[in-house]
């Protein structure tokens, strides 16, 4: 008798929408998931919440999980990380308020950077930099697609490399959230607190380490191992450290649609592939804690 074979399907769990600096909005996105066949996505907009309902919304009938996430970014020893927050309750009033707190602090830097921008002759407006979604999470992304349409800077690069890059002129650090403030955040709400991307941080991986054994006694339980920018090596020596730390492992493609054109939805640069097999042990872990 022939066994029955099963076929694994992929997830992303680290996806934006134009809730944040993604293009798509929520509902794009899943629509967008559900034509490549996903199984899960997790909405993962910076400092923000307010496109789950949406995309949930988008995906009733349909094959496909919505999981509603954040990703809030902090700093340590003078270098900002982002931590990912999987299965926040997105309704939950106090997480919201502190949700809140963040944005107005990163709108009131983003209305400062557009004064600067202003006093030193360069047209910029809030309005520009919103193009049409009021809702909108203001990031820098944001600022570098304004320089770009307008003919300052060659590409988003450029602008990130001479204008908004950390050290260049235009530049203004966002308020010192700490890991201490950030994951009890997602702890309390519920949500599984995943160290994103850890190498885009320029660290080696002993920093990285200490990083992980820095976050660990604050909650942290979960490493973002496969991501867009990493090669397989990376990934390998990340997953080395989450089994090292008993730790999960999580990946998502960190999708933001035309704002970054060359990552795709559920494949990254075309090499990620994510199972539902680390969403079951995500899920396992959750249900542990």
């Amino acid at each position: 008798m022939r066994e029955r074979q099963v076929f694994m399907r992929y997830i992303d769990l680290h996806v934006h929408s134009n809730a944040s600096d993604g293009t798509l909005c929520p509902a794009e996105v899943v629509a967008l998931a559900i034509e490549k066949n996903l199984a899960a996505i997790a909405l993962s907009d910076h400092d923000t919440v307010r496109g789950v309902t949406e995309a949930i919304a988008a995906a009733q009938g349909a094959d496909l999980e919505v999981i509603p996430a954040t990703e809030l970014s902090c700093y340590y020893q003078g270098i900002e990380i982002h931590i990912l927050g999987l299965f926040v309750d997105y309704q939950n009033p106090e997480f919201l308020a502190e949700l809140n707190g963040l944005e107005h602090a990163r709108f009131q830097r983003n209305l400062d950077m557009i004064a600067l921008f202003q006093k030193n002759g360069i047209a910029m407006t809030l309005e520009e930099l919103q193009a049409g979604n009021p809702d909108s999470v203001i990031t820098r992304a944001h600022f570098a697609r304004v320089l770009v349409q307008k003919g300052i800077c060659k590409d988003k690069n450029a602008a990130f490399e001479r204008y908004i890059g950390v050290g260049c002129p235009y530049y203004l650090p966002k308020p010192q959230v700490t890991p201490e403030i950030s994951i009890p955040m997602i702890t309390k709400a519920g949500g599984i607190p995943i160290l994103a991307h850890p190498m885009l941080y320029h660290m080696g991986y002993k920093q990285v380490e200490e990083l992980i054994q820095y976050l660990i006694p604050l909650g942290l339980q979960g490493i973002e191992a496969y991501h867009s920018s990493n090669y397989a090596q990376q990934s390998d020596k990340l997953r080395s450290l989450a089994y090292k730390y008993d730790l999960v492992v999580s990946g998502g493609s960190d999708f933001h649609g035309a704002n970054k054109p060359d990552i795709e939805l559920g494949s990254g640069r075309g090499g990620l592939r994510v199972t539902e097999h680390i969403l079951k042990q995500i899920k396992e872990r959750r249900g542990n804690m």
